[in-house]
């Protein structure tokens, strides 16, 4: 499996021609306080949540969906308030 390759395309067909500096260009450079990279959007969560498939029955679904928004995350604490110490 390869790495992710950072999407750049060549802005001269010379290559010692200097690219021109423009607004756009200077907003998509990365951000460095000292060597540390500063990274952009929302932070990293410390505990984030994990992926899992489960199979549940189609009647218990939509109990809980017609509970309205946020019916995954109050099943969620449901399922944390009752699981095994």
């Amino acid at each position: 499996m390869s790495a992710k390759q950072r999407n750049s395309n060549p802005t001269s067909d010379d290559p010692d021609t200097p690219p021109e500096i423009t607004d756009a260009w200077i907003g998509e450079a990365d951000l460095y306080r000292g060597e540390k990279l500063v990274r952009r959007g929302r932070p990293k969560l410390a505990s984030p949540r994990q992926l899992l498939s489960l199979r549940l029955p189609p009647e218990v679904i939509a109990r809980w969906r017609a509970t309205g928004p946020g019916w995954q995350t109050r099943m969620a604490e449901v399922l944390k308030k009752s699981a095994p110490k």
